[in-house]
């Protein structure tokens, strides 16, 4: 099994020994692994507070942190359960109450109704995700944007999943402590958990957006749902007060208009009700499953849409593993070797053309996608030998980086962008045949990775995500802030 180093670790044990099935776990990886919507990155399980199966799928490592996009929000729900303890916030105060300098301005009585506690749960008022509608409005402060777009509904009386709930959650929690939430938490949390390095988006400068936007590692993220589990202790010290969990991870609104069983189970604060437990849940896979009936916790990233598939297999195939009186030493051994050879595969190609000059020319603009809806930034590609290696750049408008590719296998490596910013990235590539040049290029940080074809002789390349990342994917968001 895999560890981190220079941080506090989870203990780490044999399946077995705290009554969970090998063989659950491999038939949980079998059904991933063969179903084609699926993508897992990672994943960690954990049984009376020890890890008892954990595997990363290569080139992913344990070491590295990504982009969990709304499981953020759990992080940040913990960081209102501190301001809350502190005195900071109430969580019936009306959030244009701490932006006096808007109070004029926000004049429509619902918009002055909605208060910490509805932003908690979700239950603005609004009917939609008002996010695109508050930076409309107002660019460099979403906040004044979001509380201008008056509430269709009372306060309190229905659940939509609103971005800007979390970010002016967010946003007041950073005013009152003078403190991004990150280093408010740091002493609080990210430390007592032996949490290292994180980075949190921001927007504006030095604001941290609370609702997506934080890079963690898939153990930072079940120390979060192991702390939950265990009511908010850590050891022998309480940091989040058990009253503030029980709330936070109960339902306190019901969502039956969502499209998906899990998604169904109501909300509670900055944390989703399943059909088994509670969740912190974050786009294509990023989930922090609680299962308080089992003792357990499961963490897991991944690169998929189909979320609600990923969670179906938890509950039919590892679920019923999770307090099993197995003591099948050869599955425990197949299991320990299948989860040190996950991987991503990458696709099989030639090293070289026959003629490199058709190739090196002149970069290819990149003029279609596969499908409109996974579309890139990206404006060009080109393709270069460096030493004994191949080298491919790809230029967005104000962007540009260039990273090795390995024919037939995943080649890591840190490039730097324009601005100096460090880009981990895996890539392999080659030729398919000598009219077409393949690349592929996974974003280390992130969910993401990226399919490259560059074609002769119309010279054009196509750029396509498997999944596209929800900013629509500029170099910039795809590494971690440093």
């Amino acid at each position: 099994m895999s560890s981190l180093t220079g941080m506090s670790t989870l203990p780490r044990s044999a399946a077995t020994e705290h009554g969970v099935d090998p063989r659950a776990v491999l038939a949980f990886l079998d059904a991933v692994d063969t179903d084609p919507a699926v993508e897992l990155h990672s994943l960690m399980v954990l049984r009376h507070g020890h890890v008892v199966a954990e595997g990363w799928w290569a080139p992913h490592t344990p070491d590295r942190a990504r982009l969990l996009y709304s499981l953020s929000k759990s992080f940040t729900s913990t960081a209102l359960a501190f301001a809350l303890t502190e005195g900071l916030v109430d969580l019936d105060d009306t959030a244009v109450s701490y932006f006096p300098e808007f109070s004029d301005q926000i004049i429509d009585p619902r918009s002055r109704a909605i208060t910490l506690r509805h932003l908690a749960s979700m239950t603005s008022g609004h009917d939609r995700d008002m996010w695109g509608e508050a930076v409309e409005r107002d660019r460099e402060e979403p906040v004044r944007g979001f509380l201008l777009s008056p509430p269709d509904k009372a306060p309190g009386s229905v659940f939509a999943y609103s971005q800007p709930c979390t970010y002016t959650l967010a946003a007041i929690i950073q005013r009152r402590t003078g403190q991004r939430l990150s280093e408010y938490l740091r002493p609080r949390l990210l430390d007592p958990l032996g949490i290292g390095d994180v980075g949190w988006q921001c927007w504006p400068a030095g604001r941290e957006l609370g609702f997506s936007g934080l890079f963690a590692r898939t153990e930072d993220v079940a120390k979060l749902g192991q702390l939950y589990l265990q009511r908010g202790r850590w050891g022998k010290d309480e940091l989040v007060p058990e009253t503030y969990v029980e709330v936070a991870t109960s339902p306190q609104i019901s969502t039956p208009a969502m499209e998906n069983p899990d998604w169904r189970q109501g909300y509670g604060y900055q944390f989703w009700m399943a059909r088994h437990g509670y969740r912190g849940d974050g786009a294509f896979a990023q989930f922090c499953l609680v299962l308080p009936e089992q003792d357990a916790v499961v963490a897991m990233t991944g690169g998929t849409e189909a979320t609600q598939t990923v969670l179906d297999h938890v509950w039919d195939h590892l679920l019923p593993g999770l307090g099993s009186a197995s003591t099948d030493e050869a599955a425990l051994a197949e299991l320990e070797e299948r989860l040190c050879a996950l991987h991503l595969p990458a696709r099989q190609t030639q090293p070289s053309p026959v003629r490199w000059e058709d190739w090196t020319a002149a970069p290819f603009p990149v003029t279609s996608a596969r499908d409109p809806s996974s579309r890139t930034t990206i404006a060009s590609v080109a393709v270069a030998r460096a030493d004994d290696r191949l080298e491919v750049t790809i230029s967005e408008r104000d962007n540009t980086m260039s990273f090795a590719v390995a024919n037939g296998e995943w080649l890591v490596s840190e490039p730097r962008d324009v601005h100096g910013d460090v880009v981990p990235v895996a890539g392999s590539g080659g030729w398919l045949d000598e009219q077409t040049f393949l690349a592929e290029v996974i974003f280390l940080e992130t969910p993401h990775r990226m399919d490259i074809v560059c074609s002769l002789p119309a010279r054009t390349a196509d750029a396509s995500w498997l999944v596209t990342p929800l900013d629509g994917g500029r170099l910039q968001t795809l590494h971690r802030p440093r």
